[in-house]
């Protein structure tokens, strides 16, 4: 399914000088798939977390295509720190020291100042013990928005599974006035074959052989079979949609099911109002395809 959700946590990066904050944020986007694809987007010090960080996904997720973004800021990363004059005066008299030794040495600038002031706070921040805790948060909220959307989906499914359940009443009855229809012009035939012949044949053979044809063209056109399974995969598709839980692949299996009945239903079809049918019950049960492969 899709879904985005986000948490972030700031930190004292800098607790040896008391200036300086540090702010770790988490995204976590889900897009629609079929199986669970996992992506990574970390600063480099925080790669080495990776691995749990994929376990952790892997334990609460089943489908989707979701990518995880984390970034640190503040004290190692933002473009202006705050400096302490504890730190200016640190910077002052490592300077001393270095050019008593190196006269030739060129003195530190502005510049020089607040990047080694950032970097001077920026290993006082320990990301390895916070982001776990920070992914659990976000990818709750992420299951949560999830959950609201997989009502949502549901609701649509049920609304589907009555639309078709109305086209296979209307399609039932066709069939025996489809059936009848064709006897009768069977036996026409035949009366107008008896007529032309003028008895040279035999009436009973010929009537026999005619009620023969009709019962073979109703084997051909009927759909009964097909509806009954029709009606019994929606039956299923139903009850995993009460059930909830991961019913993501099954619902799959089941539509594709869905589509082989109406597809056969179209090919036996016999009358222009079966055609119909049968190509209204394909557009519903893709949609319901596209819908069921957001579901976990």
């Amino acid at each position: 399914m899709t879904g985005f959700a986000s948490a972030q946590q700031s930190a004292d990066a800098a607790s040896a000088q008391g200036d300086g904050a540090a702010r770790l944020a988490i995204e976590i986007r889900s897009v629609n798939g079929r199986f669970l694809d996992l992506s990574f987007r970390l600063p480099e010090e925080l790669r080495r977390l990776e691995p749990a960080l994929r376990e952790l996904l892997v334990a609460r997720l089943r489908r989707g295509k979701v990518e995880l973004r984390a970034s640190t800021e503040g004290a190692a990363g933002a473009a202006l720190p705050e400096v302490s004059p504890r730190q200016l005066q640190r910077l002052a008299s490592l300077q001393d020291s270095v050019r008593s030794w190196l006269p030739d040495a060129v003195p530190l600038g502005v510049a020089d100042v607040i990047r080694l002031s950032a970097a001077d706070g920026a290993h006082t921040v320990d990301w390895a013990a916070v982001l776990p805790d920070l992914t659990t948060q976000a990818l709750d909220s992420l299951l949560a928005a999830r959950e609201r959307e997989g009502a949502r989906l549901t609701a649509m499914l049920q609304a589907n599974l009555g639309q078709l359940r109305e086209l296979a009443r209307q399609a039932r009855p066709l069939v025996p006035e489809l059936v009848q229809q064709q006897r009768s012009r069977f036996l026409d035939r035949w009366r107008e074959a008896m007529a032309l012949a003028d008895g040279a044949a035999l009436p009973e053979a010929a009537e026999e052989r005619a009620l023969t044809e009709a019962a073979a063209y109703a084997m051909r056109i009927d759909v009964a079979e097909e509806l009954t399974r029709l009606e019994s995969h929606l039956h299923e598709i139903e009850r995993l949609l009460a059930a909830g839980g991961e019913v993501g692949k099954r619902l799959d299996f089941l539509i594709q099911e869905l589509h082989r009945e109406a597809n056969t239903l179209g090919s036996k079809a016999a009358a222009l109002e079966l055609t119909r049918i049968s190509v209204e019950m394909k557009v519903l049960i893709e949609q319901m395809r596209e819908q069921v492969q957001n579901i976990e």
